[in-house]
């Protein structure tokens, strides 16, 4: 976080000194618009209802997992040794259908991930491009996110000084 308003600080620094005019700055609150656009509301309680399904019916399948386990510990003693493997690598064979279920449906790119950018990703986008419209209209050199940690939105590419710090810094011409 010191790291991200230091850079701003020699960002603002830099601009002004090339610049000799200071650009202009707003901000926005992504997570007030979000919560005042109705298809967000709709898409995220969609999601919830989703991923609250998805999760019992996960719990349902460990459940019988659990119960399996349990019913091979009380009848152990009464095994061969073949049935006990049998009945050990059902358990794990089980247990891993589970898991490979959750990860296709919570995992990094799973369904959930697919639905949440299938349902809230258009909507981004147009708030966006609503900011963009917004800060050019407005003359505005940045727009920063106000919620959550701070991050920049949009920058006009006219303030962009990373050219300048490599010549200055000697690694480009």
């Amino acid at each position: 976080m010191k790291k991200l308003i230091l850079s701003l600080f020699v960002l603002l620094a830099l601009f002004t000194n090339a610049q000799n005019t200071a650009a202009k700055f707003g901000y926005v609150d992504t997570d007030y618009i979000m919560g005042q656009i109705p298809e967000y509301k709709a898409a995220q309680l969609e999601l919830d209802k989703t991923s609250i399904q998805w999760q019992k019916e996960i719990e349902t399948k460990y459940t019988e997992v659990d119960k399996l386990y349990k019913a091979y510990q009380a009848d152990a003693v009464l095994l061969t040794d073949d049935m006990k493997k049998k009945r050990e690598n059902e358990i794990i064979n089980k247990e891993k259908e589970v898991k490979d279920l959750q990860k296709q449906r919570f995992g990094v790119d799973g369904e959930l991930f697919k639905k949440r950018q299938e349902l809230v990703k258009p909507i981004q986008d147009k708030v966006y491009n609503a900011i963009k419209a917004v800060a050019e209209k407005a003359g505005l050199g940045f727009v920063m996110d106000k919620s959550g940690q701070v991050s920049l939105l949009y920058a006009n590419s006219k303030y962009d000084k990373s050219d300048d710090v490599l010549v200055y810094l000697g690694y480009k011409k």
